[in-house]
């Protein structure tokens, strides 16, 4: 077993972050990553209401012993989204770690540590981790060029982003983007995190909610089946390379495009329908990082966590042998 900071302070038993995934973070693969012993975010806005997510919380609970948190993501959206209201939910179902990403998160951070939440706060530069360590959170989860999602516009691999962050802060680190394997996880620790984040991983797990051909897609990808999107809006986003993603960069480098050309073919809604729940790969966005060319096969969580852990044991056992 590997303890650090992290798992101290989290009553975890590995050091092994599942985050907040849109569309797949709900108690089917939360209460399983759980189980396996890392710590698993529900994804609040997967949850079409408040009301909801309290329900799913309590699904999560009926499902595991162990400990979980929720994602609450704030970003701008055309529809007003009443986050307030899904933080009543998350303190009043006393959940006891969130964590958060977006825009910045001071109003919520407040809120969450006065109830006795702790707080992982998702960052992709050291300005923005150093900010959040200055809000109170507990942890800072960093993200390198190489994860699915947003990356920001620094383009800063986690090979140098991890060390800088880790430099500058004196609160645990999460090292996040391109990290699947147990040689990733001794890495991480020795570029001085305290845990790694895994999402595109666990997506290809037996129990995340998502159709069996995205599983299958995200074992046959290599390192170079993502594409990113939206740069020229200054939203860059890391997807899955397809027939989509592919139209949005054409259509995004026209002379004058906006945000309004690409919208219909970005939407969330018909990339969780069309290619999540329904398995057609190429008729929706949907999000993966360069950490698809080191996943070989659809495991158990159970088995993912533990492999990896296991193999950075090993691994970590080799280089103290060096010193020899």
């Amino acid at each position: 077993m590997i303890s650090t900071p992290f798992t101290e302070l989290f009553g975890v038993d590995h050091p092994i972050v599942c985050g907040g995934m849109t569309g797949v973070g709900t108690a089917d693969l939360i209460s399983a990553v759980a189980d396996a012993g890392a710590l698993g975010f529900l994804t609040a806005l997967t949850q079409p209401t408040p009301e909801a997510l309290a329900a799913e919380i309590a699904r999560c609970r009926e499902m595991t012993d162990k400990p979980f948190g929720v994602n609450l993501t704030v970003l701008p959206t055309r529809d007003p989204v009443p986050y307030d209201e899904y933080r009543a939910a998350i303190i009043e179902s006393g959940v006891p770690v969130v964590e958060t990403a977006g825009s910045n998160p001071a109003e919520h951070v407040a809120a969450f540590k006065a109830a006795g939440v702790k707080v992982i706060h998702k960052a992709v530069a050291v300005r923005h981790a150093v900010k959040a360590q200055k809000l109170g959170v507990d942890a800072v989860s960093i993200d390198g060029f190489e994860c699915a999602g947003h990356p920001g516009e620094d383009d800063i691999p986690g090979l140098v982003l991890i060390p800088a962050a880790v430099r500058q802060l004196e609160i645990p680190v999460v090292a996040s983007g391109g990290f699947a394997t147990g040689s990733g996880l001794a890495a991480a620790l020795s570029l001085g995190a305290c845990a790694i984040n895994m999402g595109t991983r666990f997506v290809a797990s037996a129990e995340a909610p998502v159709h069996r051909n995205v599983k299958e897609q995200i074992v046959a990808n290599d390192e170079r089946a993502t594409q990113l999107v939206f740069r020229e809006f200054r939203n860059t986003g890391r997807v899955a390379r397809n027939a989509v993603s592919e139209e949005i960069v054409a259509r995004s480098q026209r002379p004058g495009a906006v945000f309004d050309d690409v919208a219909e073919l970005a939407s969330g809604v018909r990339g969780r329908t069309q290619v999540l729940q329904e398995g057609r790969m190429d008729d929706g966005l949907w999000w993966a990082g360069q950490a698809q060319g080191l996943i070989e096969s659809v495991d158990t969580c159970a088995d993912i966590v533990g492999g990896i852990v296991a193999d950075a044991e090993k691994i970590i056992g080799r280089l103290a042998d060096l010193r020899g």
